[in-house]
């Protein structure tokens, strides 16, 4: 037999094999998206429950701030998107890591003395959130583990565990205004953690840490050699004479990404532009540096459009705007908190800042409710109230309520809220 006989006989072998094996239809989901798993949509989903037809829902569930139309987009804002429409300059591909443009004007807008920026530490994502998978994506191998806060926002699990990274939960302290209990933090570590997420101010708590408490998250930082993915998508929203300290602004040895972008502080979510600064003063991360351009690939970039509008946006944007955002926000929280705190069987940690409030449920003072999800269900069910329960955020027997509904809208929740509580407390 020739060498090409031979060669076609084990070509059609192997086609023989492949057709056997594939002789019928089967085409399984990815590990990946079987790992991919949204703690929010999959408590809410297996709530089951319906709103009361006879109630006109009220949601208190999405941190959206636009739904109710009262947190509106600033003219400026609007007219630099239309100045790029007009332009005809800002409809095509831009590099995957952003543009000169908006980079420029992001390190112009953040940097500062004891943070510095240059352009070259700046790379955009499609949101915030693209900009924490680009930032877990760049430090995390499948296999290391990370920590994250517990209460702390879902998109962390679910970037996370998507790459087979083990989530290990430090946990934060309710009657310390959720600070992070340090000691037990510690008991997470391990030759295998690649990086800690710190979410300041947070969600879902409201809470702003300060400066005294950062200071002894740095230390452990340092003493513990981790990389510090800093989500402060919230920054400066904090209520009162309370002050909100960039923890990249406290440290010069612990290598920082910090993860922000429009959505919040513009009230443009659906904008989708966020960003990952890189502060490193000692070429820790001079690897992480080409990760993240690299990774930026996948998708190519974030909206050009909103990218060019980025450096009218930054600089011509009010104070007064942020301010009102501001002043909406603390006003909510200290309604919320004056109905609310009064109610038998509920406990209140009232917030520092952000858009949200934690509401603890004293379970077994409520008859015929076992936990936080089934306390959601029912109210949904009896009053069209929509929260979202603890369990969301791994914290059981609390629940989140968002302060973005009109005042009126959140007073009549609360006290939709306050009649439940009445009816089924003990």
């Amino acid at each position: 037999m020739s060498v090409n006989d031979r060669t076609e006989d084990a070509l059609n072998n192997k086609v023989k094999n492949v057709m056997t094996s594939r002789s019928k239809w089967h085409v399984p989901a990815s590990i990946v998206s079987k790992r991919t798993v949204n703690p929010i949509r999959e408590t809410v989903f297996n709530m089951r429950a319906k709103p009361n037809p006879d109630k006109e829902l009220i949601s208190l569930a999405l941190g959206d701030p636009t739904i109710f139309g009262n947190f509106k987009i600033h003219e400026s804002c609007i007219d630099a998107v239309i100045k790029q429409l007009q332009s005809y300059k800002a409809n095509g591909y831009l590099p995957a890591f952003g543009c000169e443009e908006a980079r420029k004007a992001l390190a112009e807008k953040f940097s500062t003395e004891d943070a510095p920026l240059t352009i070259r530490d700046i790379v955009l994502g499609s949101g915030a959130s693209d900009a924490l998978n680009l930032a877990i994506g760049a430090l995390c191998n499948e296999g290391q583990n990370i920590l994250l806060p517990r209460p702390g926002f879902s998109i962390y699990q679910t970037i996370s565990q998507s790459k087979g990274i083990e989530c290990r939960y430090y946990d934060l302290l309710p009657d310390r205004n959720w600070e992070i209990d340090l000691d037990q933090l510690i008991t997470l570590i391990d030759d295998k953690t690649a990086c800690i997420v710190i979410n300041n101010p947070s969600n879902p708590c409201g809470s702003n840490f300060s400066r005294q408490h950062l200071e002894s998250i740095i230390q452990v930082c340092e003493t513990y050699k981790l990389v510090i993915i800093a989500d402060e998508i919230y920054e400066d929203m904090v209520f009162g004479s309370t002050k909100f300290y960039p923890i990249a602004s406290l440290t010069k040895s612990v290598p920082i990404l910090k993860v922000s972008g429009l959505a919040k502080r513009f009230l443009v979510p659906g904008w989708r532009v966020g960003w990952v600064f890189i502060y490193d003063q000692n070429g820790i991360l001079d690897e992480i540096r080409d990760a993240l351009l690299s990774l930026s690939n996948i998708i190519l970039g974030a909206n050009s459009l909103i990218q060019h509008s980025i450096p009218d946006i930054l600089f011509n944007t009010p104070d007064e705007f942020y301010q009102d955002t501001i002043n909406q926000c603390e006003r909510s929280a200290s309604v919320s908190a004056s109905v609310l705190s009064e109610i038998r069987g509920l406990h209140v940690i009232v917030p520092q800042g952000a858009m949200y409030m934690m509401i603890g449920i004293n379970i077994e003072e409520f008859k015929g409710i076992k936990d936080d999800v089934e306390f959601a269900a029912k109210l949904l069910e009896e009053e069209s109230v929509m929260c979202l329960p603890g369990q969301c955020f791994h914290y059981p027997n609390y629940m989140r309520i968002t302060l973005t509904p009109p005042i009126e809208k959140l007073k009549e929740a609360c006290d939709r809220i306050r009649e439940f509580c009445i009816r089924h407390h003990i």
